[in-house]
Parts: structure tokens; C-alpha cells; sequence
């Protein structure tokens, strides 16, 4: 599988605390340089970000992300669908929401589907990846929200968000992909650092990747 190819499966992200505009406008630059299919930056930069791209790349397609209920997953469903609505009027073409993983540990699946179902309504048209945060779950608890996932509508199924001590794995991409339903994607997203690794979860059934490191190793390989 070639570079371009990866990289077009690549929401090349950058959600560090302490983003800076000039770093935001950077990750746009290389997202259109590169291919990638999409940036995934932080709700207060759509808006901008958004404007950026238009102006600046007039007829390039580079879709924003953006984050809800990040990192923790504990606001409350209105507080995550008053954000998703407002990150979509300022331009927002995709969300990765943060599932409530207290709900997840007391049993309340439905719970869970409800809310990513609600959030859903609030993308209307556009996507929606649902971060379950796999290194704080048991295998059983991933069935389970591969099973509520691929009910609630949403798009994507996504592992991580890299800041709850593990990324993805090539495990939980193979559990992902056994036990999802028809139509539902799988993001893996997390400590993602080389091509080849990036190519093995392509392979075991990821048709996205969240990782800034990808574009990181084609700078400095120019």
C-alpha cells in the first residue's frame, strides 16, 4: 500500500491543551499538502480554521474535525449536543464524540445508545465517530459497545483519544471488526507512529487513522 494512499485514511490531529492558531494553521496546510482526510482540531478553531481553508485553498476539499465531550466523556448528552450543534454552524464537517464510560462500567448500554443516537440527530448529514476509549474497557464491555454503536447510526467506531494512557491496537481493530454491524467504520486512533503499522490496521479493518505522526515522518523524509 502506498504512502499517498494511507495517508488519504489520515485525520491528521492535533488536540494538544496548549494549541496555538499558528499550529492549528499548520496541521491545515499539511492536510492539504498531503492528502489527508481530514484535520482533527479543537472545537474553539473550526470556525477559523474553516475560513482558513476556504480562503486560503479555494476548491480543495479538506473536511474539519472536531472533538465532543473530550477527553473524559462526562458532560452531560445536553451539554454533548449543544457542542456538536455549535462546532457544525461553525463549519464542522465531522465529529469524534466521547462516549460516557462511567455508563459503560455500571451496564447502561442503552444509556450509551441513546446519547450517541441523540448526538447523531444533532450531526444530521454529517459524520459521526464514536471514541469508546478501549484501554479503560474489558473485551466483554467492547462487544457490548460494538453492539451499541452500530445501533445508535453513527459512522465510525473509533478506539482512543490518546489521552487515557493506551492508543489503538491491532487487537482491539480485529475485536472491532468481528463484532460490528453492516455500515458501521472503524477509526483507530492513538500512538499511530510508522507507515507500516499504519498500513497493518488498514488491513485488519481500520478505514481511518487519528495520528499526527504520519505527515511528521513525510516532512522529514523531504
Amino acid at each position: 500500500m502506498d504512502r499517498q494512499t494511507i495517508l488519504s485514511k489520515v485525520d491528521h490531529t492535533l488536540l494538544a491543551q496548549g494549541a496555538t492558531w499558528e499550529q492549528i494553521k499548520g496541521i491545515c496546510d499539511d492536510g492539504v499538502k498531503y492528502g489527508t482526510a481530514s484535520v482533527c482540531i479543537p472545537a474553539s478553531y473550526v470556525k477559523q480554521a474553516k475560513d482558513y481553508i476556504t480562503s486560503e485553498y479555494p476548491g480543495k476539499n479538506l473536511p474539519v474535525c472536531t472533538v465532543i465531550g473530550f477527553p473524559n466523556g462526562y458532560s452531560t448528552t445536553a451539554v454533548k449536543v449543544f457542542e456538536t450543534e455549535d462546532a457544525i454552524r461553525n463549519g464542522a464537517d465531522e465529529i469524534d464524540m466521547v462516549i460516557n464510560i462511567g455508563w459503560v462500567k455500571d451496564g447502561l448500554y442503552d444509556k450509551v445508545e441513546e446519547e450517541i443516537k441523540a448526538l447523531k440527530a444533532a450531526c444530521g448529514d454529517k459524520i459521526l465517530k464514536v471514541i469508546i476509549e478501549t484501554c479503560l474497557l474489558t473485551d466483554e464491555e467492547k462487544v457490548e459497545m460494538c453492539k451499541a454503536v452500530t445501533a445508535s447510526g453513527a459512522d465510525y467506531i473509533k478506539t482512543s483519544t490518546g489521552f487515557a494512557g493506551g492508543g489503538a491496537t491491532f487487537e482491539d481493530v480485529e475485536l472491532f471488526a468481528k463484532n460490528i454491524g453492516n455500515g458501521l467504520k472503524i477509526k483507530a486512533a492513538g500512538g499511530i507512529s510508522s507507515f507500516d503499522d499504519a498500513e497493518k490496521f488498514i488491513e485488519l479493518g481500520a478505514s481511518r487513522l487519528g495520528t499526527s505522526r504520519l505527515v511528521k515522518i513525510m516532512k522529514q523524509s523531504e
